[in-house]
């Protein structure tokens, strides 16, 4: 389990240890109190991983919206 202070770490960073922490867990060769303790530690990841996406979210759709609100620049994607 990583020291790093989850509210610290990069999106990648949490995503990793999430990843590590479902893969412990699913291992099933964890004692049930430090399983309880993954959990949460994994819960908290997921919601930090969460919030990073949603703020990339904001600035992709603040980037692409002009001054009235309305998107802009943008590309229909041609799907032939």
């Amino acid at each position: 389990m990583n020291d790093t202070p989850i509210e610290k770490m990069s999106f990648e960073q949490a995503l990793a240890e999430l990843e590590t922490v479902v893969s412990d867990l699913e291992g099933g060769n964890i004692p049930l109190e430090q399983s309880i303790l993954l959990y949460e530690r994994g819960a908290k990841l997921k919601a930090h991983c969460e919030r990073k996406l949603a703020a990339a979210e904001e600035k992709v759709a603040q980037i692409t919206r002009g001054p009235d609100g309305a998107a802009t620049g943008l590309t229909p994607v041609d799907p032939d």
